[in-house]
């Protein structure tokens, strides 16, 4: 039978943004308690969407540079999500409803306002000086070398600090200065952090930016064929020392944000077996449209990683456009494409991520000019969450009873929770339904995986075990015959299709046309 699956390879793990799900005082801001109060919605409780997991983005002390990914204090919440007691409160309520918490830990870099970073800034001769990177100017004046920061509106990944005439580094804004992990005692300390939410019953982190805690100690200049700023061979002995601390622990787990584009990377955090539980895939996530593109990239991880290796599957986060936008090909497609997206993640084998708002299909928000608040354009995806039509409960549409941080989508009365709830023929009906199906069915979570050869804008596999289910998803906008090659059967029950109008029940493979993307999921007999 094999050995039976850990919690975060059973389920779907929810990303919440904490700034947009759900405010609870009406200050335009969501917070911990907020979350809380809608823990229902997502696993628990009748009607719910059933996750494993909810995943938070950053709540800690911070100015909000970057919205919370610049940290003043790793061991304390923001006041404007809350206190450490709600943050108790919200683990202890998730528990009890079977949800697992997993948090984000930033490991790279701190705010400028960190009191490591303050004291670090104070003299030359500071104790805290090389717990930052600080290095002379180049014999012109510049920069010590050509790193660039990873936001284009920034530039330099340096700041000259006038005071000390030395420059700091910052992979992402000023005023991120990236720790500098060749220092042990940097490492000792963010290991500390590790523990502090563990001995509070957090399940698991998820790593921010984790390939760019390990840059080449020479600095020296990147290079069109090498990057000496991040994924340097370093980082494997610290991803291992990290996973250490985890195992300290009983049934914890880390998920690492892995943004390197090449699958043989990616695998070296995952094959060894002690490195990271999951990695971000984001080779996958920047696929075009394409049936052959996704076909390609799913082997070509499979055959790259051992066979213990568990994948994860994404196509939406907080740092990027939606698929209900990113995809969209015109009329109707948007909504189309974020449906067979969902069934995609869900059914392949691994652990699907899904953020905020996908199980509605949500767009992009449009964001007028005098409200666009983050430096690197992201304000779209970030939207909150439209809980009720706005026609009745104003333009926070039940986010917040105050004027919201950031508008919520055009289209919130149509798409909203309380729109979609009871609706059959919803993407919400549907992701619920996608996720209950790989909840009761065993195949489906740990059931192997294999291609099947179709007709070409077509992506099909088979996922077998106790039973046998095939999965074909449509990636152009017209109408295809299945046309399967290798057949694995003549007849099959039709469990779940996302087109809403298709009748489910018995049919034949040979007659089977999937309509403009669509995506369906048949049992075969």
């Amino acid at each position: 039978m094999g050995n039976p699956l850990s919690w975060w390879q059973r389920g779907v793990i929810y990303q919440i943004y904490p700034r947009s799900f759900a405010d609870s005082n009406g200050d335009g801001i969501g917070d911990l308690r907020g979350i809380m109060q809608r823990l229902d919605y997502l696993g628990g409780a009748s009607g719910s969407l059933g996750v494993e997991a909810i995943w938070l983005s950053p709540f800690y002390r911070s100015p909000m540079a970057d919205f919370g990914y610049d940290i003043a204090d790793y061991t304390d919440v923001d006041p404007i999500f809350g206190t450490l007691e709600d943050f108790d409160a919200l683990l202890a309520a998730a528990h009890g409803r079977g949800i697992k918490v997993v948090v984000d830990w930033v490991p790279n870099h701190t705010s400028d306002q960190h009191p490591w970073f303050i004291e670090s800034r104070t003299s030359r001769d500071s104790p805290k000086r090389d717990w930052y990177v600080w290095r002379d100017p180049a014999p012109d004046g510049g920069p010590p070398n050509n790193w660039r920061s990873a936001f284009a509106a920034v530039g330099s990944a340096w700041t000259l600090d006038q005071a000390t005439g030395q420059y700091y580094l910052h992979s992402f804004t000023p005023r991120q200065p990236d720790l500098n992990w060749d220092n042990p005692e940097v490492e000792a300390a963010m290991h500390d952090v590790l523990r502090f939410w563990l001995g509070r019953g957090t399940d698991g982190f998820r790593i921010d930016a984790i390939w760019k805690i390990a840059k080449d100690p020479l600095l020296r200049d990147n290079q069109p064929e090498l990057r000496h700023d991040e994924d340097w061979p370093t980082i494997h002995d610290r991803i291992r020392r990290i996973r250490s601390v985890i195992d300290e622990y009983d049934d914890r787990m880390i998920a690492g944000e892995v943004y390197v584009l090449d699958l043989r990377r990616v695998v070296a955090y995952l094959n060894s077996g002690d490195q990271l539980h999951l990695a971000h895939n984001f080779v996958f996530f920047r696929l075009p449209w394409d049936a052959a593109a996704f076909r390609v990239s799913v082997d070509d991880f499979i055959q790259l990683a051992e066979p213990a290796v568990w994948p994860a599957w994404f196509l939406e986060n907080h740092d990027h456009p939606r698929v209900a936008t990113r995809y969209a090909a015109g009329p109707g497609t948007g909504d189309r494409r974020a449906r067979l997206a969902a069934m995609l993640i869900c059914m392949l084998r691994g652990t699907p991520f899904v953020y905020q708002g996908q199980e509605l299909g949500l767009p992009d928000a449009d964001i007028p000019p005098d409200r666009v608040v983050d430096v690197d354009g992201r304000d779209p995806e970030r939207a909150p969450i439209p809980w009720q039509r706005p026609s009745s409960a104003g333009p926070g549409a039940g986010f917040t009873t105050g004027e919201p941080w950031l508008p919520v989508v055009a289209d919130a009365e149509r798409l909203c929770v309380e729109a979609q709830q009871q609706d059959p023929a919803s993407t919400l009906s549907l992701v619920r339904r996608l996720i209950g199906l790989r909840s009761r069915v065993g195949t489906l979570q740990s059931g192997a995986q294999r291609d099947v050869e179709a007709a070409p804008e077509l992506f099909c596999f088979v996922r077998e075990k106790e039973e046998k289910f095939l999965v074909a998803l449509n990636f152009s906008s017209r109408p295809v015959p299945l046309s399967l090659r290798d057949h694995p059967g003549d007849s099959a029950v039709l469990e779940l299709s996302t087109d809403p109008a298709r009748d489910f029940g018995h049919i034949e493979l040979k007659a089977l046309e999937l309509g403009p993307d669509e995506g369906v999921i048949l049992r075969l007999i």
